[in-house]
């Protein structure tokens, strides 16, 4: 081989090694930017949950191992628990509207019975 072709072989080759340096440099560099963003929006993330108000965890509700006699008897009760509630309710509501509306009497009319129509 001559020496001219040789020389511009190991310069090809030279430049090339040196192009592949650069370009594993840029690389590296944009891996490490790539890392920093992520290691950063990572630390953000955190941040904002550690600021975030948290719900209150609320316990799981244990189930009860009742007999069927005994869920029946449990469900009556509360039945007749609400139905005491709700009656209450309407005597209160009945006692206060009868103490608003004893001394005058209603005169308003329905729609159809109105003179005007309307």
């Amino acid at each position: 081989m001559k020496l001219k072709n040789l020389k511009k072989k190991i310069r090809r080759l030279e430049k090339r090694l040196q192009e592949g340096t650069k370009r594993l440099a840029n690389l590296k560099q944009r891996l490490q930017a790539t890392e920093s963003a992520k290691a950063m929006k990572a630390a953000r993330k955190s941040a904002a949950r550690a600021t975030a108000p948290r719900p209150a965890a609320k316990k799981a509700k244990k189930k009860l191992n009742l007999s069927p006699e005994r869920r029946a008897q449990l469900s009556a009760a509360m039945k007749a628990r609400w139905a005491a509630k709700r009656a209450a309710e309407a005597n209160a509501k009945g006692a206060s509207s009868d103490n608003q509306h004893s001394g005058t009497q209603s005169s308003s009319q329905t729609p159809e019975n109105r003179p005007d129509g309307a």
